[in-house]
């Protein structure tokens, strides 16, 4: 299938993601308004988001550049000693973009 992506076809793509994506995000709020909020279900939620950064972040160790490894343990370490995740994600950014750098250098 193809979609033309000059002219109407690139505003109906925008259109299709963007009534999914509102769809996606409204049926999940309903279908929590039927949920009760016990305490086993916030640990499933708190557990949730734990796993779900897992999931993004795994794949980058194992298949990722030396520069991401690095940013990654940047990262992880930052936060472990701050505990703020905004220091730990620029330390990340910084690290990976100064790694890169470095190595463009030596090429």
């Amino acid at each position: 299938m193809n979609i033309e992506t000059s002219g109407t076809g690139t505003l109906a793509v925008v259109l299709v993601v963007a009534v999914v994506t509102l769809a996606t995000r409204w049926g999940g709020v309903f279908i929590m308004s039927l949920v009760p909020i016990s305490d086993r279900v916030k640990q499933f939620i708190s557990a949730m988001s734990g796993s779900v950064l897992v999931a993004l972040l795994a794949p980058m160790a194992v298949h990722g550049d030396n520069g991401a490894r690095l940013a990654l343990l940047a990262t992880a370490t930052t936060m472990l000693l701050l505990k703020k995740p905004l220091p730990a994600i620029a330390a990340g950014i910084v690290t990976a973009a100064l790694f890169r750098y470095l190595l463009s250098l030596a090429a």
